[in-house]
């Protein structure tokens, strides 16, 4: 099996030569020391670790699983090892504030990092990966005194931290939560109730899980307006740091899932004893609002995950395409006498992995643009561009998590496509890529709910400004393209979705607005897909325009990667926008026919 799992130079691309985060450093002493060098030494340091490290314990941590005897959550053999090795290298908070263990790094940069990391083993890094979401809400929300407890533990990896949202009656719909808090003489509460699919919720790697809990305060309003947000760890913890007893907090079941086998999905039941106390974190009935900071935040993780899915499927395709040696070339297909040739000759594999480069080079383009715009929310130098940059990560958010998590999906099928036979056998690394991703499409909030937040919310949010200033990104991409006689065409034609994802755009705010309100919400996906490839397409427009100044004085050996790059476009833009084209058609028409569809009509 290829020990390559993402691109290299395509990552250095996106973040040194269309993004130049190096400038970050430039913008805010916090970044000063993440130059080019600096940046780099990051980026060899994850593949490394990944490669050396996460990557072989991927396939065992997917045979073995996790399992719970006795009350004690055990998670495969090697991730013990992994975890603290990893907490030794202070990789999981290396954005975070090094006042609590963190690195202070730029997202720009950690995107890098995450790419590595998941694509070699992503059921692993679930496990740091909430601690450090669970952490930053204590970070935003949480007491001095609770920041003094928990933050430095969280950050340096000591604890782990989750997110318990879901019980069995409350899935997406959090309002009708039953977990119920009542509050005691000191303070704290007693919380009392059962959660379901907590990702890490029990596990065997650290000594103590801090567990954000959404719960409702005895005598609060109905639904989410009275929903608080609390911490409540699994271990009690004493006066001097130290762990104390059990807080109440059982696991009573892990899942048998699908995938991302390496990860404890559990329930958990808090309070069955009476004796599960939390403190409150942030305000009381501020829950919800609270919660979505990490939320958000897990979205975008989210789309790494499944990107991350995506690269690596991609270049195991490529690796096997190059080395798979079957049938003889389609021009000497008469002569008997001709050769096998390696499978990636044969056009229809080309086209599968020209879909599969495009559509990861457009997504890595992507993501890490959405948290360049995170940093650029913290360190621009004026209000206004900090405002704008944050209605990017806002808007492009759904985009992040939905679009590119379908996309992904898809990328892992056309990976296991390329495999032939062998990519359905467990044997070859396909199968599971193909099982772990499926998950994405689905926790954090579903694919169609992200579609309803960008129908919803994000299009008319702050009265629009962020989806047009989005749209001026786009054209200012298409005007520097027009004025490069290679991509003028291309330009012409990405300037024609653009205008026409405006219209529809408008359209569908509309209809979302008046009788037809349930109309536009059953369309609501196919405009996020016909939305997401809008995005893509300005995305690999922006792209070539980097590789088309850069071709004439490229060294010899840089000049098939920016062709490269223009080919890709190319390729989107002849394939993929009349698909999208079509999109916009059908948008227009705003079939009713999934709500007028009576219940009676599908099968019984």
């Amino acid at each position: 099996m290829a020990q390559v799992i993402s691109d290299r130079r395509d990552i250095e691309f996106v973040i040194h030569e269309q993004l130049e985060a190096e400038t970050l450093s430039e913008l805010h002493e916090d970044f000063a020391d993440f130059n080019k060098k600096t940046i780099n030494l990051v980026i060899s340091e994850a593949k490394n670790f990944a490669i050396k490290e996460l990557l072989p314990a991927s396939k065992e941590g997917d045979e073995q699983g996790c399992t719970l005897e006795n009350g004690k959550v055990t998670t495969p053999d090697s991730f013990k090892r992994l975890y603290d090795i990893f907490n030794e290298g202070e990789w999981l908070a290396v954005t975070e504030d090094p006042e609590w263990g963190g690195q202070g790094m730029p997202r720009t940069v950690a995107s890098a990092a995450a790419e590595y990391f998941n694509g070699a083993n992503f059921p692993f890094m679930m496990y740091p990966g909430l601690t450090q979401g669970a952490g930053h809400l204590v970070e935003k929300f949480g007491t001095q005194e609770q920041k003094d407890i928990y933050l430095k533990n969280m950050f340096t990896g000591k604890w782990t931290g989750t997110m318990l949202l879901t019980e069995p009656i409350a899935g997406s719909d959090l309002g009708l939560l039953t977990t119920k808090a009542v509050k005691n003489v000191d303070g704290t509460y007693n919380i009392t109730g059962e959660k379901i699919f907590i990702s890490g919720g029990d596990h065997d790697l650290a000594e103590n899980i801090i567990h954000p809990v959404l719960a409702r305060i005895e005598g609060a309003p109905a639904g989410s307006k009275g929903i608080s947000l609390f911490l409540v760890p699994k271990f009690n913890v004493n006066e001097d740091g130290s762990i104390g007893e059990s807080n109440d907090v059982i696991c009573t079941g892990l899942e048998h899932k699908l995938g991302i086998h390496g990860n404890s999905t559990a329930s958990l039941s808090l309070g069955s004893k009476g004796n599960c106390v939390g403190t409150l974190l942030g305000e009381e009935n501020k829950g919800m609002r609270n919660m979505f900071l990490m939320m958000n935040e897990a979205r975008r993780l989210v789309g790494f995950q499944g990107f991350a899915c995506a690269t690596t499927a991609y270049m195991y395709a490529l690796d096997y395409a190059k080395n798979r040696v079957q049938g003889r070339h389609l021009l000497t297909m008469m002569d008997h006498d001709a050769p096998s040739v390696p499978i990636i000759q044969h056009p229809d594999v080309r086209r599968q992995l020209m879909e599969m480069k495009v559509t990861v080079e457009g997504m890595r383009s992507l993501l890490y643009f959405v948290q360049y715009c995170a940093d650029m929310a913290n360190v621009a130098p004026t209000e206004e561009e900090r405002v704008k940059y944050q209605g990017f990560v806002e808007v492009l958010t759904p985009i992040a998590k939905g679009y590119v998590t379908d996309q992904s999906f898809e990328v892992c099928s056309q990976g296991m496509q390329v495999y032939g036979g062998y990519g359905y056998i467990e044997e070859y690394p396909m199968a599971q890529l193909l099982r772990d991703c499926r998950i994405t499409l689905i926790y954090e909030g579903t694919n169609g709910i992200q579609a309803m937040d960008l129908l919803g919310r994000k299009l008319g949010m702050d009265k629009g400004k962020p989806i047009m200033d989005i749209f001026g990104e786009m054209q200012k991409a298409i005007g520097i393209a027009k004025a490069i006689p290679e991509l003028e065409k291309q330009a012409i034609k990405v300037e024609e979705v653009v205008n026409k994802l405006a219209e529809v755009a408008i359209h569908m705010g509309q209809t979302a607005m008046s009788a037809k309100v349930l109309d536009a919400f059953a369309n609501a996906h196919p405009f996020q897909d016909a939305t997401g490839d809008v995005t893509m397409a300005w995305m690999l427009l922006w792209r070539a325009t980097i590789a088309a100044q850069k071709l004439e004085k490229a060294k010899r050996k840089d000049k098939p990667f920016y062709e490269g790059i223009l080919k890709s476009l190319q390729f989107y833009v002849d394939t993929k926008l009349p698909i999208t084209l079509g999109r916009f058609n059908a948008l227009m028409n705003t079939s009713s026919v999934a709500v007028d569809i009576e219940d009676s009509m599908f099968p019984s």
